[in-house]
């Protein structure tokens, strides 16, 4: 893998729906990811579950992140399922700090477990057709992932995207830049650094000091998909004009109208509450704008709260 012009839109339950993903692949994400899906669900065949497997006709470098503790159902849902899909990759989630993910031994729950995250992985690229890349944090409990990164390769994964934080820290304090770079020093396969990336600038300094092949952006793209076309835009030398706050204001409706084509009026208002807190922060009068919002449950009724409220910006 060359280093990469642009960003990859990190996996992010709750937010990286394929309305998310599909505004992200047209302003330019490298590569998009699904939320993380059950490979326990898709075995038995759990309907909720085959949403998250919905692909834009926009996403044309897409990956689908499973998770799971058992190799065995894992390695089937594969041969199964997503060996015929559109997805290009598939990844293995062994990073969610999320304690009901843990408590089921799946996620970072892994990473203290090698032998086991060795087994997960092996068995998920022999079922494969496609490239298979692992997802990991700094470590659990104490004991850091190295070891997990080191059998990546031995297992024959493609490429792995380390995550700079322990379990135990979730999202707070600082992303480990340090121990990113440590890993892109003693694996032999392409990895991807995650974690603190706002802007082109951070995307350059974390490229340039750890020597990673490329980032990938999770909370930083909330409320602001633009940072793909700005990182990709800035590295290939275009021209790129900042968003203004109307610009965000009128992306929230872009969302919120395809997120309704993909699932429907009221699961689409429902979800898109916590979209509307990235897209409006730091506007005045954005918390009165939000309430309002959520007293309402008709589409027309909400942007046209909106739109009132873009109008004042301008």
């Amino acid at each position: 893998m060359e280093k990469i012009k642009g960003a990859i839109l990190s996996p992010l339950a709750g937010y990286t729906d394929v309305a998310f993903r599909e505004i992200c692949s047209k302003l330019n994400a490298y590569m998009t990811v699904t939320e993380m899906v059950s490979s326990k669900a898709m075995y038995y065949g759990d309907k909720k579950t085959s949403s998250l497997l919905e692909l834009s006709p926009y996403e044309k470098n897409a990956a689908v992140q499973i998770f799971g503790d058992e190799p065995d159902i894992m390695a089937e849902v594969v041969k199964r399922d997503l060996n015929n899909s559109d997805f290009k990759y598939i990844d293995i989630n062994m990073g969610c700090p999320a304690p009901k993910i843990v408590k089921n031994n799946c996620g970072s729950a892994l990473l203290d477990q090698p032998n086991l995250a060795y087994e997960i992985m092996r068995s998920v690229v022999k079922a494969s057709t496609k490239p298979v890349s692992v997802k990991i944090r700094k470590g659990i409990r104490g004991s850091c992932s190295m070891d997990v990164a080191k059998l990546a390769r031995k297992a024959g994964v493609s490429f792995i995207t380390v995550h700079g934080r322990m379990r135990e820290q979730y999202y707070n304090d600082k992303s480990d830049w340090d121990y990113i770079r440590e890993v892109v020093e003693n694996v032999n396969i392409p990895v991807i650094g995650n974690g603190d990336i706002k802007s082109y600038e951070d995307y350059a300094e974390k490229m340039e000091y750890s020597g990673v092949a490329g980032v990938s952006i999770g909370r930083g793209a909330i409320g602001n998909p633009f940072i793909f076309d700005e990182i990709y835009k800035k590295s290939m030398g275009m021209n790129y004009h900042p968003p203004r706050d109307i610009d965000r204001v009128r992306m929230s409706i872009a969302q919120l109208e395809l997120s309704c084509s993909y699932k429907g009026q009221r699961l689409a208002i429902l979800e898109m509450r916590k979209q509307f807190v990235g897209y409006f922060k730091g506007m005045k009068g954005s918390k009165e704008l939000r309430n309002a919002i959520n007293e309402k449950k008709d589409l027309k009724e909400i942007i046209d709260l909106i739109e009132s409220f873009a109008h004042n910006l301008s």
